[in-house]
């Protein structure tokens, strides 16, 4: 396994969505070669063989996938037809508004996930995005709304028009104190904000918290004046739009990610900005459209609501999903370089650096005593190296930097060893 020439350099394709990596900088970056190098790992070719052969087009997981989000879907509009049935009491009516305003909630934080899963991001972290949106920046909403109209008052200003509040007031407050927060989580913990899926990831919870508290409010509202009204509004807000603020959000997430990866920490602060502005604008163009149309009729309201919230769903969804596919790739870049250097091989790379190869790297894993959770270990310790090499080509970190490389790659090498040791693999 050791001690023969590293393998012959290999170019790994470049993501999309990732900052270019030249040449010069892995020259400025350069990998100290291991003292012994990797020249074989025989777990990969027994993961290879290991492959069960998968039924063409098989969609049982999909089909599985579409039952359980409708017997959820079902069980809360239960909860609504017992509500409107006028029967319960005021405890059991909370429990429905936040039942209600809780599937759009569980939708996005399930596509979030899955986003997620590829280098998962502290748990911690995506719940205080969560909380953040429907907590504090609510609050904070509420309060400079307050402040604003009193400031109004104090300067003897009359009431303003209802579409400045909603096209001027409401776009420029909420997104600032939303987004707020993904400032916070890149200065303070830059390691965990390292592209543009993470603001994408980060951006989407702190809107979807934020939708959920807004729709209990709204719901709430519509319940003191009749039923049929709350079923309106369930249908319009929460199946209907049920994504806008998480996509306002997901603007400043994103421009913020770009920059995470390689820039200083005052040009990333003001990456913010053009996130922000485009979050305020797409929030504007909503509520002014929405506006509008309402007072043209309700009719034209509802199809304008529909066509708009589509188009805006889409883009974010597709974005999500050409994000989740250049992180890929950018992972695979990256553990290249330990590929080309010798501290793994190339066939590793291949199998920790796709999906296909990691869920059956674990499955394969699964059949030795502990075998799979030194499997689980190996691959989240290469995300973290590739994590840590895109910072080190970027000249982020310095020695401290190049220190947590050299522990991450000995955590890997041992996490490897014991994997085969329990394989009981022989290795020539």
């Amino acid at each position: 396994m050791y001690g023969q020439p590293p393998m012959p350099g290999r170019v790994y394709e470049q993501a999309r969505f990732a900052p270019t990596v030249t040449q010069e900088m892995r020259v400025r970056a350069r990998l100290q070669a291991p003292q012994q190098v990797v020249s074989e790992t025989p777990w990969t070719g027994a993961v290879r063989q290991s492959q069960p052969e998968e039924e063409p087009g098989s969609t049982a997981n999909i089909i599985r996938l579409v039952i359980a989000i409708l017997a959820v879907v079902g069980l809360f509009i239960g909860l609504l037809v017992l509500a409107l049935l006028g029967g319960l009491s005021f405890g059991l009516r909370l429990f429905a508004l936040v039942a209600l305003s809780a599937i759009p909630l569980i939708g996005i934080i399930a596509y979030v996930l899955w986003l997620d899963r590829w280098k998962p991001q502290p748990k911690i972290i995506l719940g205080l995005c969560l909380l953040w949106g429907a907590v504090a920046a609510v609050t904070l909403t509420l309060v400079f709304s307050i402040v604003g109209k009193v400031a109004l008052y104090l300067a003897g200003v009359g009431s303003l028009p209802d579409a400045y509040g909603a096209v001027v007031e409401a776009p420029v407050v909420e997104e600032t104190t939303k987004t707020v927060l993904l400032v916070v989580i890149v200065l303070a913990a830059r390691r965990h904000f390292e592209g543009p899926l993470d603001g994408l990831v980060y951006g989407a919870l702190i809107g979807a918290g934020f939708a959920f508290t807004e729709n209990v409010l709204y719901l709430g509202g519509a319940w003191e004046q009749s039923g049929g009204d709350l079923l309106g509004t369930f249908i319009l807000r929460c199946l209907c739009s049920p994504l806008l603020h998480t996509v306002f959000c997901t603007c400043a997430g994103v421009t913020i990610g770009f920059a995470a990866r390689k820039w200083k920490w005052w040009a990333i602060v003001l990456m913010w900005l053009p996130g922000l502005l485009v979050g305020m604008l797409l929030h504007a163009v909503w509520n002014g459209t929405m506006t509008g149309l309402g007072q043209i009729n309700g009719i034209a309201s509802i199809i304008g609501l529909i066509v708009l919230s589509f188009i805006f769903t889409t883009c974010w969804i597709v974005l999500g999903i050409l994000l989740r596919r250049s992180e890929r790739l950018h992972t695979q870049n990256m553990l290249g370089d330990y590929a080309n250097t010798g501290w793994m091989t190339h066939s590793e790379v291949d199998m920790l650096a796709t999906w296909k190869g990691r869920k059956f790297g674990k499955r394969w894993a699964d059949s030795f005593p502990g075998g799979k959770e030194e499997m689980r270990t190996m691959i989240r310790t290469s995300g973290d190296l590739s994590t840590t090499r895109m910072r080190l080509l970027a000249g982020v970190g310095g020695q401290k930097e190049r220190d947590i490389e050299s522990f991450q790659l000995k955590k890997f090498a041992s996490a490897r060893d014991r994997l085969l040791a329990a394989s009981g693999s022989v290795v020539r």
